[in-house]
């Protein structure tokens, strides 16, 4: 791909991605167009006559219908175009499915990672406190709070922190339906996850997620890396502060001693997300990394592609490539479900992208998704797993949750992510404890602007500096290095203390 004005993904597209501002009257010689209105870049440009009610196409999909006519050379974007009604998709299951060549193992990529006693492989290595209920966040937080005041975590520097997962749910809902259990799974996959050494879970005593309960669910671990208590078992919030602050001083020499290890590439399990998307998204970041996903699989590795609102109208795509009909079923039943759980709240589909998207140029939910399932790369779907719920495959899998980062990723780290590859185009600005977040950027103004926040720069790609091979490459190399220890620019920075957002969908009574 090399530097021009306007770029057509297709040779069936009647649209073209304008990659400049472009001004009224000024000829964009890539489209053979002269422009009718002004365009700022990433939108949209019209290279053939589209009549009301006509397919909008781009990437070779449809993104959305003409809703007035519209003009070789014109702004094609939500003036113009609507989503329609639902139209018939080929989900030709399993269909282009095909067998992945794989790296012999002598030759697979490794990394350092830290090994635990259940076997699972860490990227970093913290210390938590996971609180059960929102009624124990602060008592977490004043935990944290005395452990940095007196200097404790000076004496251990092979110690990454202290992280304090908190949150706003976790009472005054029911105890015997999927919500709960999405909570559960999610609380617990982060209080046994591989980036921490040892955990401790925090909760008040009366609530209605009792950490018992979920014990007795999920097992029981060693003393050595969990412990639970209350805070109404305590004596109240003092005193839980003090012999907290002793339990973890009694872990940490433990913890310190960890060291990392060489391990195979197929121990990272990497989680994918796209946030603050725009028009470059989908030609640039989002590809390229779809690229390195299919390099980590060939490695034995797994990548994680989630979002299912934003999978909305390019599910098929994934259908197609899944290893069963079974597989390719459980991802349309989420669609579905999701189709009900927006009308049941008088909400749309449609109602994402949101107006940052659609400032950078994305006009539909289906032209969103189209660029956003680029991430998943090109090889099978070998699984579909509801939100929060253990990653079990090797390879290319999905995950059920909402289209807003936090939530999203809160998910996929409970579902064992130990990496996180965040694309963005209009800059965001997301951390993650204990999971790091690598930031793509899909432009490089946006990259030269936010460079301090951002990993890499996906925009040489239309700059005409590198191939999407060459920048898949640099993200699969970046992977290893983040994965072996190196910081991302969030972990420079500081953020991802309060990035743990879990996904409610129950009644709060």
């Amino acid at each position: 791909m090399t530097a021009t004005t306007a770029l057509l993904l297709s040779e069936t597209d009647n649209v073209a991605v304008v990659l400049a501002n472009i001004t009224k009257g000024e000829d964009v010689p890539a489209a053979g167009l002269t422009a009718r209105e002004a365009i700022p870049r990433g939108h949209k440009m019209a290279v053939t006559p589209i009549k009301p009610g006509d397919a909008v196409h781009k990437y070779g999909q449809v993104i959305g219908f003409a809703s007035a006519h519209i003009a070789p050379g014109e702004h094609v974007h939500t003036h113009n175009v609507a989503i329609g009604e639902s139209f018939e998709r080929d989900y030709a299951f399993g269909e282009r499915a095909t067998p992945t060549e794989m790296v012999p193992e002598g030759e697979r990529a490794t990394f350092q990672g830290y090994v635990r006693e259940d076997g699972k492989i860490g990227t970093r290595n913290y210390v938590g406190i996971v609180t059960s209920v929102n009624c124990s966040a602060t008592a977490a937080r004043l935990i944290v709070k005395e452990v940095e005041k007196r200097g404790i975590l000076d004496d251990y520097p092979n110690v990454d922190g202290i992280v304090p997962i908190m949150h706003g749910a976790g009472c005054c809902i029911g105890t015997d339906d999927e919500a709960f259990r999405m909570l559960q799974r999610t609380i617990w996959g982060h209080a046994r996850h591989p980036n921490f050494a040892s955990v401790l879970m925090l909760g008040l005593g009366c609530e209605a997620n009792q950490i018992p309960m979920m014990l007795e669910v999920m097992g029981q671990p060693s003393e050595e890396t969990f412990h639970y208590t209350t805070l109404q078992a305590e004596g109240g919030t003092r005193k839980t502060v003090e012999e907290c602050v002793a339990w973890f001083e009694s872990i940490l020499p433990r913890a310190n001693a960890m060291t990392r290890e060489t391990v195979p590439a197929s121990e990272l399990t990497v989680g994918l997300q796209c946030g603050g998307s725009d028009g470059y998204s989908g030609i640039t970041a989002n590809p390229a990394l779809g690229i390195a996903v299919d390099t980590l699989v060939r490695h034995g590795g797994s990548g994680v592609l989630a979002e299912t609102p934003e999978v909305y109208g390019a599910e098929h795509l994934l259908t197609g490539r899944a290893v069963s009909r079974e597989v390719g079923e459980k991802l349309i039943e989420r669609i579905r479900w999701w189709e009900g759980y927006a009308a049941q709240h008088n909400s749309h589909m449609n109602n994402n992208p949101t107006p940052g998207n659609k400032e950078g140029g994305l006009t539909t939910i289906l032209e969103k998704s189209l660029g956003a399932v680029a991430k998943g790369g090109s090889t099978n779907l070998v699984g579909v797993y509801k939100y929060g719920e253990p990653i079990t495959t090797k390879g290319f899998a999905f995950m059920d949750s909402p289209g807003y980062d936090p939530c999203s990723i809160t998910g996929e780290v409970a579902s064992g992510c130990n990496l996180v590859a965040f694309t963005t185009g209009r800059g965001s600005c997301y951390g993650n404890k204990p999971v790091p977040s690598m930031k793509l950027a899909t432009n490089t103004p946006m990259y030269n602007h936010m460079a301090e926040d951002m990993d890499i720069n996906c925009g040489t790609v239309v700059d005409g500096t590198e191939s999407l091979e060459e920048c898949g490459e640099t993200i699969f190399r970046k992977m290893l290095s983040v994965a072996s220890g190196e910081l991302t620019k969030s972990e420079e920075i500081g953020v991802g203390d309060t990035e743990f957002v879990p996904w409610q969908t129950w009644a709060q009574m």
